[in-house]
């Protein structure tokens, strides 16, 4: 039996497109000589981050990728009943997009002139429910294998929050995947908090204090560049949106390679300040073509080709990368993020 190769994930949220880190997921558990350390992840990505945990316990790696399917399934399944769908067009046509969808263009615009405290005066939050009914958190915290850490952002000081294992609920999980002008803001011990992604998409930092392994992989579903300029007003705000949920991750990688640099010329103590070994897993190329109201569109089959996107990404990264574990980064990112 060969020995385990210990790893960190850190995985991205993203609405819909967080089905991609599922199937990500699912072909990283096929692995027999992987062993998950610690997982931070943030909105989506703390949703697969505490399924995977959950099925862990109850059934091993095995548990895991079915646990995983079923909560994207949940996911699939309260889409049905959203008003949000495809123009018939669009579903004639292939196109995954929301944006000529008049349900979708409504709620956008009510969005910019009403808040979630107008509109939802109850602040009724489906993902909340679904959270509860579909998660055993008892299962969760008594998985000892992966350490959890997930994300949130405090809406007072507008810091990033991170709950550990044993503080994770299915409030916790609603507060990392809270947006602002969707759903009223999550109480949790007398705070308030908002998407997790606004401060930590996700964080890094408790994979390197808090575990043993250098090696992290990045799960990337936000995409970093993109080909063209955006010019209608909605894809301006789109392009703001996610330069916005990656401006910590890029501040994180710059400390991680300032630190390498220093490690590797000396000026810095090897036994105080640890180099971390890093990695991304994405498909920058194929998430480009996708309009980023799509986030949005929860169909089976869209939930479907995300998934099939991530295990081809895992199984590729696998082919080339996987024997520098323990060794050598995979991702340049001095190139990428500076």
């Amino acid at each position: 039996m060969k020995k385990a190769r210990p790893l960190n994930l850190a995985l991205q949220g993203g609405g819909s497109h967080g089905a991609y880190s599922w199937g990500v997921l699912d072909r990283l558990l096929e692995e027999d000589d992987l062993q998950i350390e610690g997982i931070s992840g943030a909105s989506a990505g703390a949703m697969n981050a505490v399924a995977l945990a959950q099925g862990l316990v109850t059934g091993g790696p095995e548990g895991a990728r079915e646990t995983l399917e079923r909560l994207w399934r949940k996911v699939s399944e309260m889409h049905i009943f959203s008003p949000v769908q495809r123009s018939p067009l669009d579903v004639m046509m292939g196109n995954w997009s929301l944006n000529d969808s008049p349900s979708y263009v409504a709620q956008d615009l009510l969005s910019r002139i009403a808040s979630p405290y107008q509109i939802n005066p109850l602040g009724i939050n489906p993902l909340r429910a679904m959270l509860k009914s579909m998660i055993d958190f008892k299962a969760v915290k008594a998985c000892q294998d992966v350490k959890l850490f997930i994300s949130a952002t405090n809406v007072r000081t507008g810091r990033a929050k991170v709950f550990e294992h044993n503080d994770i609920t299915a409030d916790v999980l609603a507060a990392s995947a809270c947006l602002p002008t969707l759903y009223q803001a999550v109480r949790i011990g007398g705070e308030y908090y908002w998407d997790g992604g606004f401060m930590g998409n996700p964080v890094i930092w408790p994979l390197i204090y808090h575990c043993t392994s250098r090696d992290v992989i990045l799960v990337q579903t936000t995409p970093v560049t993109r080909a063209k300029v955006p010019r209608t007003a909605m894809e301006i705000s789109n392009r703001i949106s996610e330069i916005s949920f990656n401006a910590s991750l890029m501040s994180e990688m710059r400390a991680i390679a300032f630190v390498a640099k220093q490690l590797d010329e000396g000026a810095l103590d090897p036994k105080r300040y640890k180099k971390m070994l890093m990695h991304r897993i994405h498909s920058e190329a194929k998430m480009d073509t996708l309009d980023p109201s799509s986030k949005v569109n929860a169909e089976w089959s869209f939930l479907c080709q995300m998934r099939d996107w991530g295990r081809a990404a895992a199984a590729h990264w696998l082919k080339t990368h996987k024997t520098k574990l323990g060794k050598a980064s995979s991702l340049n990112v001095r190139k990428l993020y500076l």
